[in-house]
């Protein structure tokens, strides 16, 4: 036997120290083996889902062999025999990049997200289900003629042929997360439905005013309940905060209309020549650009309404101003930051370009979309803006029962049901109700609901007569609805338009192709190797009755419906302007005595006298470069930082920080540059201030559009008396004190976030922006985003300024909408065009093109792109090749 002593062996020390060590090395070991194996496990789902780039893949449905090409960026060239391997051959490579950004766009367009992820997304579904884009969408693919429809078949044959080929992760890594949560999810296939709706979402992104619209009927009745002694004062206030655009001192893009031959006539637009003679673009050239001792003189001639950065910039430029004397065309189109980009870069080339096969492209795409929205071919190019012009309205309804009111008598509401799914959950039934106008969608958000809940004061013209089934006509148990008329809710022809653009060989053909794209609304520019410069307005645009769609109008009176759409040949047009050059930056299209009302909210104007200044600056000393043209499209000069610069000349503030940062504006030049310290305090100093002024109140007013706001502050600090100078709410009583808390809560504000050196300051990173993914980079889930998540990256530029990052007042300086691509096409030689996006070709994340662009966005770099054979030939690092199966 053995004692207790005996079974216990005690080690010494250093026999302890190294069994410890052991345990350790192994524990330790275990973790490596562990971390290593999860690495292999990641990097090799992340890997799968990487497009296969070199080589040769056989594949059914195919007429002949497609060469694709891809450069250092990984952007396509396609070259193919026919238009049906052409597109079949764009489905094939959008596919192979950027599928999950496919699959998730035609649910957001179908209202079907929450099938991908879960009852949260039932809200949404239910919104975008009531608006009804992909019927819409179904019915114009159902009008198309047999070649366009020929194109989106061919277009889905290959997004499916790529299905055919994988499956889950191996599509790509969001696929793997969201089998988590949901796995029986798969891919359907595409239907060229799918590729038609994401116009309508294209569309709603650029939808105009509806927001405006909502806020300011909001606001009226929020004003009124507030005990407004009269309607003319919530009027007089609503003017005020929502001013006209000033005419008489910013340019308009068509200032005089050209006449051209109508559509389909034989006649040819008169040639460009220097010796024309006629007004240059409106206030452009009386624009006096000087430093004046008065910023605010200054800046009353340069106000804008950016918002919060959805807009563009477009402009070109004839030869007879150029360096090699053919055209300079230039774009970038603002919007909402994404990841990936909702660019897709290619070019589209048939081996022999003939009737049959007429397409010799190159350009921005979207995934999903087969063809070119925005670039060249090779003889024609062209831009695009948004035209800004109204067309949404919304109407009050007086709905009784499954009836309601129209011109005094009641009238059925439409009615249908859709189900929607939701991944690990219950179906929801949905019952949609419509009008003659358009479905009823109050009760999905709450600013519509909130109309309908007290809508008369939001009224264009008050209360209707009773004469016309308006309030005093219903019965008791008669409710408000609010319903939605948009041009996007009508099948349309801009999924035809987007071929015919990309074929036009003149500008005859150019406006027959402007004349199919409807929505969404946009000014379209163009230039051609023959030395001619133009612009058409297309689009759907109404002509109303009784209302102009400012406020909500009664939908019970007839006389406010639409009563039809402005012909195309009445739209306004330029060719070849006296000026010599065409900007476009989302300010009015013409004189507001043009015989057609358009809208009453348009940016103010000052990016695009801005640009015109420019231009015309640097036209005046040497021939214009297409360097010219991408330094413009970075100009950063912020005006109501100027302004407010001047401002506070004689305000004083309390204490050595805050007269130190006040100092910094001193010797501003005014640009808001990332490394810029006074571009930080300007803009931390604008954003206290409008809060001050507007947010800070009993009844707070909207602080939505930094240009809005700019053009009613610069007009308040003309007038130190104007009563929104004083705010009880904050104990401030007049201008001078406003500006001196303001620039004291700025210095504080600024302190805290980057230090009290103020020399340490910068705009950059203040303004950074983060790459968030649209579907699991914002999931809550901190390593899943890591995953797809990248940023931030500091960036310069600001909202209401031609470099327009854009961001939110009383949210945060982050950069929130953006330059979503840029682009300078050169008429003299299209392979020294140069072209950059926000991220890059793919949408796979940790590919080596995920976001291979953007440091080169951020700081304003482009690159060439080849487009002539043999130069695609010298530019292409891999080369697969698509063989048509035996």
């Amino acid at each position: 036997m053995t004692t207790d002593s005996q079974a216990i062996a005690v080690p010494s020390r250093p026999a302890l120290g190294v069994r410890i060590g052991r345990i350790a090395f192994l524990v330790i070991a275990g973790i490596v083996v562990v971390a290593v194996a999860a690495a292999f496990f990641v990097t090799w789902t992340i890997q799968r889902s990487f497009p296969q780039t070199e080589g040769s893949v056989t594949l059914n449905g195919l007429e002949a062999e497609v060469t694709v090409q891809r450069d250092a960026r990984g952007i396509p060239t396609i070259t193919a025999d026919t238009t049906h391997d052409l597109f079949y051959a764009e489905g094939f490579v959008h596919a192979q990049d950027r599928f999950f950004e496919m699959d998730f766009r035609r649910h957001v367009t179908s209202g079907r997200v929450a099938e991908m992820f879960g009852e949260s997304q039932a809200g949404t579904d239910a919104f975008l289900r009531t608006l009804g884009w992909r019927k819409v969408a179904e019915a114009e693919v159902e009008a198309m003629d047999e070649v366009t429809r020929g194109y989106y078949e061919s277009y889905a044959d290959g997004v499916n042929a790529y299905l055919a080929s994988r499956s889950g992760a191996e599509l790509s890594l969001e696929y793997a997360v969201i089998g988590m949560q949901s796995a029986d999810y798969a891919p359907e296939p595409w239907e060229p439905a799918d590729s038609v709706a994401w116009l309508k979402a294209m569309a709603w992104d650029l939808r105009g005013n509806v927001e405006d619209e909502t806020e300011r009927a909001l606001l009226a009745a929020e004003l009124e309940a507030d005990g407004s002694d009269a309607a003319a004062d919530t009027s007089a206030l609503l003017a005020k905060l929502y001013p006209d655009y000033p005419f008489d001192e910013n340019p308009v893009i068509v200032p005089k209309i050209s006449t051209v031959p109508a559509l389909g006539t034989d006649a040819e637009p008169a040639a460009f020549t220097s010796d024309q003679e006629g007004e240059a673009q409106q206030a452009v050239t009386t624009v006096e650009w000087q430093q004046t001792s008065s910023v605010i003189e200054a800046a009353s001639l340069l106000v804008g309404n950016v918002g919060e950065g959805i807009g563009s910039n477009s402009w070109v430029v004839s030869g007879d101003l150029t360096e090699t004397g053919m055209p300079l065309l230039a774009n970038d189109p603002h919007l909402g930051a994404s990841l990936p980009s909702v660019w897709y870069q290619v070019q589209l080339k048939c081996s022999t370009v003939n009737e049959a096969c007429p397409f010799d492209v190159g350009g921005f795409s979207f995934s999903g979309l087969p063809g070119i929205v925005i670039g060249h071919n090779q003889k024609v190019a062209w831009g695009f803006t948004n035209l800004t012009t109204d067309v949404t309205d919304l109407y009050v309804e007086r709905v009784q029962g499954d009836e309601y009111w129209r011109d005094g008598e009641l009238v059925p509401l439409e009615e249908s049901t859709e189900t929607i799914k939701v991944a690990g959950g219950d179906d929801i039934e949905l019952t949609i109700r419509s009008t003659v106008h358009g479905p009823i969608i109050s009760g999905l958000t709450d600013d519509f609901t909130a109309i309908a809940d007290d809508p008369v004061p939001g009224l264009a013209a008050g209360d209707a007569p009773s004469t016309t089934g308006g309030p005093a006509d219903a019965a008791d148990d008669a409710e408000y609805a609010v319903s939605l008329r948009w041009t996007a809710l009508d099948p349309g022809t801009a999924a035809t338009a987007i071929f015919a653009l990309s074929t036009a060989q003149d500008f005859d053909d150019f406006r027959a192709a402007a004349s199919l794209f409807d929505v969404p609304a946009q000014n379209l520019i163009y230039a051609d190797t023959e030395g001619n410069i133009g612009y058409q307005t297309p689009g759907r645009l109404p002509i109303r009755g009784a209302g102009d769609g400012w406020m909500p109008q009664p939908g019970w009176d007839s006389s406010y419906d639409w009563t039809g759409f402005i012909p195309f040949e009445d739209l306004p047009v330029s060719y070849n302007p006296t000026s010599g050059y065409i900007v476009t930056a989302n300010n009015a299209i013409v004189t507001d005595d043009y015989e057609y009302f358009l809208s009453r909210d348009w940016d103010y104007g000052y990016r695009a006298a801005r640009i015109a200044h420019l231009i015309e600056r640097r036209a005046a000393t040497a021939p214009l470069t297409a360097q010219d043209m991408r330094e413009i499209q970075m100009d950063s000069e912020m005006w109501i930082g100027k302004h407010l610069a001047t401002a506070m000349g004689d305000v004083e503030v309390s204490g050595a920080g805050p007269r130190e940062a006040v100092a910094l504006l001193r010797s501003w030049d005014a640009q808001n540059t990332a490394s810029s310290p006074a571009a930080a305090y300007a803009n931390v100093l604008w954003s206290n201030l409008v809060q001050n002024i507007f947010a800070e109140r009993a009844q707070p007013l909207p602080i939505e559009g930094h240009g809005r706001l700019f053009t009613v502050v610069s007009a308040m600090l003309e007038d130190p008396f104007d009563p929104l100078w004083t705010n009880p709410e904050i104990d401030v009583d007049g201008m001078d004190e406003m500006l001196a808390l303001s620039a004291e809560e700025a210095y504080t504000e600024l302190a805290a976030l980057q230090g009290e050196a103020v020399a340490r300051w910068n705009w950059g990173d203040l303004h950074a922006i983060t790459l968030t993914s649209d579907t699991l980079g914002t999931s809550g889930i901190a390593p899943i985003e890591a995953l797809f998540n990248r940023g931030p990256f500091p960036v310069g530029g600001g909202a209401s300024v031609v470099n327009a990052t854009g961001w939110d007042i009383g949210t945060s300086y982050a950069t929130t909408t953006v330059p979503s691509m840029r682009m300078v096409i050169d008429l003299s030689d299209f392979d020294d065009s140069t072209w950059i996006q926000l991220t890059g070709a793919s949408g796979h994340a940790f590919d080596e093109h995920y976001i291979d662009q953007t440091g080169d966005w951020a700081t304003g770099i482009q690159k060439p792109w080849a487009f002539t054979a043999d130069a695609v030939d010298a530019a292409t690092t891999d080369t697969l090749v698509l063989t048509p199966a035996p």
